[in-house]
C-alpha cells in the first residue's frame, strides 16, 4: 500500500528537496506552506515526474492552531501520515531587545509550537499502526547559545532536545524520530533572516539544499536520532561540550557579527 508523507515548508529549500526524494520513493505527498501558487507548481511537477498523488495545503503555521486545521483536513479525507517532516522554520537577526516582537512570536509559533503540535496530533496514529517516521529540522545552532539570533538558536535547541526525548520514548513502537542538524545551507534562509553579511556565511561556499536533504533523508530512513550534516559541523557540535560556556557564547557572537 502506498504511504503518505507530510512536509511543512515544502515550497522551497530543504523541504522541497525532501519532497522530491519522497516522491522518487513513491510516497504520496501532503505539501504545506504559505505560498499556494508555488505549491501547485510543485504539485504538478512531482505528479508528472513520479506519478504520485500530491495534496496541497496552503497554511501559515505562524497562526495559532493551524496544525490542528491541517490534522482535521487529513482526517476528513481519511489520510494516514506515515512520514512527517517538520521542516518549516525561520530566523531573525539582531539584538533581542531591538527585535520586532510579532516576528519573534511568529518564529516561536512556527519553529516550536506548530512542530510540537503537529507531532502530537499525528504521532498517536503512527504508534497505533506500529510504524512511522518523523524528521524534525533542528540545526547546528541547537548546540550552543546564539547572540544576535538568540531566539532562533533557542528554538533549535528545543527541537533537538524534544526529538531526542521522544525518540527514546518511542523505542519498540516501530516509530522513529530524527533531528536533522544542518549548518548554514544555500537556501532562502539567510535572506529571510537578514544574515547574508554575517561572518558565519559571507564569502563562504555553502552546501546546497539538495545535499542536506539527501543526507537527512538517509538518516530518516535509517532511523538515526541525531544527524549532523558535514564533518566540520559535527566536530564543532562536539567541541562545544568541552569548552567553557562563556567562551562558546563569545565565539558564536564573533561568528554572527557583521563587523
Amino acid at each position: 500500500m502506498t504511504q503518505t508523507a507530510l512536509i511543512t515548508g515544502a515550497s522551497g529549500g530543504i523541504g522541497y528537496e525532501l519532497a522530491k526524494l519522497l516522491a522518487q520513493d513513491h510516497y504520496n505527498l501532503v505539501l504545506v506552506a504559505r505560498s499556494e501558487a508555488k505549491l501547485h507548481a510543485i504539485q504538478q511537477d512531482l505528479t508528472q515526474q513520479y506519478g504520485v498523488k500530491v495534496k496541497v495545503l496552503a497554511k501559515d503555521l505562524a497562526i495559532a492552531n493551524m496544525a490542528e486545521e491541517i490534522f482535521w483536513a487529513l482526517e476528513s479525507e481519511q489520510t494516514s501520515i506515515s512520514v512527517l517532516v517538520n521542516n518549516a522554520g525561520f530566523g531573525d537577526f539582531g539584538y533581542f531587545a531591538e527585535t520586532d516582537w510579532q516576528k519573534t512570536a511568529n518564529m516561536l509559533q512556527v519553529n516550536v509550537v506548530a512542530l510540537t503540535q503537529l507531532t502530537h496530533l499525528l504521532l498517536p496514529g503512527m504508534v497505533q499502526r506500529g510504524q512511522g517516521k518523523i524528521l524534525n529540522l533542528a540545526s547546528t545552532a541547537a548546540f550552543q547559545p546564539g547572540p544576535l539570533m538568540a531566539v532562533y538558536y533557542a528554538t533549535k535547541a528545543y527541537v533537538l532536545s524534544f526529538s531526542e526525548a521522544i525518540a527514546n520514548e518511542l523505542q519498540g513502537t516501530g516509530v522513529t524520530v530524527t533531528a536533522l542538524c544542518p549548518g548554514p545551507t544555500e537556501s532562502g534562509f539567510q535572506a529571510a533572516a537578514a544574515i547574508e553579511d554575517s561572518n558565519l556565511v559571507k564569502g563562504k561556499k555553502l552546501p546546497t539544499s539538495a545535499e542536506v536533504a539527501r543526507f537527512g533523508y538517509t538518516a530518516l530512513m535509517s532511523g538515526k536520532v541525531v544527524a549532523i550534516h558535514g564533518w566540520w559541523n559535527w566536530l564543532m557540535a562536539l567541541a562545544v561540550r568541552f569548552l567553557p560556556r562563556q567562551q562558546v557564547t563569545e565565539t558564536v557572537r564573533k561568528m554572527q557579527s557583521t563587523k
